[in-house]
């Protein structure tokens, strides 16, 4: 598109007031970050301190923090601003010194990347103060910069007494509601919760004349120590101090290749599916997240973890990782820590193996679901539900040389006595990837046979009755098969342990969706919806209501031969079947439930009547 001759380049207007609320209600998640952000600048310009004057001995340099009720102060022996630095880089929103004298190329370097920490203060503070001298041009006169919350801003120089040494000290004056962010305990504690695996010295004045260090150790898996289990307890007494719980065990973490080092910690107790806890990240020392979840993979909820990185990217707020190539090849390398560290355990320590499935076998299974090694190696360890109580498939298929595995919680608990006590051998695959795992079991006991449960199956094992005993009974069977025809429901009678079990009702969630869509179909008759549930109609099969010949009450009900009272009670025996199985009741159901019990308590009375 053509400009018109008479259109001109504007600059655009900047509110600072609605700038900073927009940082404080959308960027940053509380006014804290403050201290942080100037703790992050101070660190920088150490940084660039030091590649200036590379043989400075370690601890030349550090960072000094001041509060008290009237003002905030950081102070740091960083490389400081010259006049004209102070017109680019303090007075222009967006703008970072550390694209400054060439140094572009070490951005890595340093924590900041947005050069926009500075108004972050304008969250507790009306003016900033800001005094600094640069180490570049060493007869450079100090320069003072006053920006207040208005967007306007003065500049001038000092003598060199204002500020004998290089560097940079930021002073504010908080509001009156910012107390809570800037009472003198308050910034040590945010300054030691910030600072604390910082490499450059930081201490605090406590007013009395005393620095107290905000960092006085290196971080605990930097140090060493006289054995290894001195190293163990160290690290795990660390891990309970970040997290509050004493760890099952610790992983050190340590990936050279973007430099990070840390511990993760293994949670002592069971964590419920699909939670993720926030992982401790700080970045060059600095911390950046509490609730970093995106550093490890989601399988991974049995673990918490606290790491320092050096490539890692923050986002604008810095308060969250940044999603790129880096933290994916990250997440992922972490996750090979993990897996090595479960593969070592289970092939020498036993006890800390079954005390972390104990707690964690969901997790486990989740990823063994997708990790052939681990499924290899910890699925003869991990425990099952099945018909020879909880135990593992290894040892579950030492007894049975056909395994057979439900689909769903319901129908193992429908056949679950039943069958056991008819030398089958089932395992409830209702549960979350147990299912899948049974069915791989053949992947390291290839001489097993896994099959699903088939109803047939289970009835193929219950003994028939004898040809007098069906004869005697047909008659009270045909009553009973047209009275539980609304539940698309056949009858049989046959004989099987326990004897206390009058009945079975064998009737997958599968087949009970079948019927219901058979039953839809027929409603549907005519009309595209009814073609469609037409063309996708099977055989509906029909649940199965096996009466138990050695039950008492069954052999008596199979006497009767009042009509009315034979249905009642076989509608009554499908109702305690249905009960026995824990499956959801559908309303028709709960209805012949109640209407069987009150039918058969009405014949009782009449009868002593």
């Amino acid at each position: 598109m053509t400009l018109p001759e008479n259109t001109a380049d504007r600059t655009f207007q900047v509110d600072l007031r609605g700038l900073v609320d927009l940082l404080s209600h959308h960027l940053y998640s509380s006014p804290r970050v403050y201290l942080r952000e100037l703790m992050q600048n101070a660190v920088d310009a150490l940084t660039a301190r030091h590649t200036l004057e590379p043989a400075a001995p370690a601890g030349t340099f550090g960072i000094r923090l001041y509060a008290d009720t009237a003002v905030v102060r950081v102070e740091d022996d960083g490389v400081g601003l010259t006049e004209a630095d102070v017109h680019t880089f303090l007075a222009t929103i967006g703008r970072s010194s550390k694209r400054a004298d060439g140094i572009a190329e070490q951005r890595g370097d340093f924590i900041g990347q947005f050069g926009i920490g500075l108004l972050s203060c304008f969250l507790v503070a009306d003016e900033i103060h800001v005094v600094s001298r640069s180490a570049r041009t060493p007869d450079a006169p100090a320069v003072e910069w006053r920006g207040r919350g208005d967007g306007s801003y003065t500049v001038r120089t000092l003598p060199a007494s204002a500020r004998p040494r290089p560097g940079t000290t930021v002073t504010l004056t908080p509001r009156a509601d910012a107390g809570e962010w800037t009472r003198p305990a308050q910034v040590r504690s945010l300054a030691e919760h910030f600072g604390s695996l910082l490499r450059h010295p930081v201490t605090f004045d406590d007013g009395k004349g005393n620095a107290v260090p905000v960092n006085p150790e290196t971080a605990p898996w930097a140090r060493t120590y006289p054995t290894p289990g001195a190293r163990s307890r160290a690290l795990a007494a660390y891990g309970e101090e970040v997290f509050g719980f004493t760890p099952l065990d610790t992983i050190e973490l340590d990936l050279p290749a973007v430099g990070l080092r840390g511990i993760a910690c293994v949670l002592p107790e069971t964590v419920p599916a699909g939670r993720r806890h926030g992982h401790r990240v700080h970045v060059k020392g600095m911390l950046l997240s509490e609730q970093a979840e995106e550093i490890l993979p989601d399988w991974a909820f049995f673990v918490r973890c606290v790491v320092d990185a050096e490539s890692l990217r923050p986002t604008a707020s810095r308060e969250a990782l940044y999603e790129d190539d880096t933290l994916a090849a990250v997440r992922d390398a972490l996750a090979e820590k993990l897996r090595a560290w479960i593969a070592r355990v289970a092939a020498s320590d036993p006890d800390l193996l079954h005390r972390f499935l104990q707690a964690h076998h969901l997790s486990v299974k989740s990823l063994a679901v997708h990790d052939d090694e681990i499924l290899r190696m910890l699925l003869p360890w991990l425990p099952f539900e099945t018909t020879d109580g909880h135990c593992t498939l290894d040892e579950f298929a030492r007894t049975h040389r056909t395994v057979l595995v439900t689909s769903s919680v319901e129908e193992f608990r429908q056949v679950a006595a039943i069958a056991s006590a008819a030398g089958l051998g089932v395992v409830n695959g209702g549960y979350t990837y147990d299912r899948e795992l049974a069915h791989r079991l053949l992947e390291i006991r290839p001489e097993v046979s896994v099959a699903d449960l088939d109803p047939a199956t289970l009835t193929a094992h219950l003994d028939p009755v004898d040809r007098e005993t069906e004869l005697a009974a047909a008659a009270y069977l045909a009553l009973a098969r047209d009275a539980l025809a609304v539940f698309d429901c056949n009858v049989a009678l046959r004989t099987f342990q326990p004897a206390s079990a009058p009945a079975l009702l064998v009737d997958s969630r599968e087949a009970r969706h079948e019927r219901t869509r058979s039953r839809l179909a027929r409603e549907q008759d005519g009309g595209l919806w009814g073609d469609i549930l037409g063309a996708l109609q099977q055989e509906a099969p029909r649940a199965q209501l096996i009466l138990n010949q050695l039950n008492p009450l069954v052999r008596t009900a199979v006497t009767i031969d009042e009509p009315e009272l034979a249905r009642t009670s076989a509608e009554a025996l499908y109702g305690q079947a249905a009960l026995l199985s824990r499956r959801p009741l559908r309303p028709a159901e709960s209805s012949l439930i109640n209407r069987s019990f009150l039918d058969l308590l009405a014949h009782a009375l009449r009868k002593d009547s």
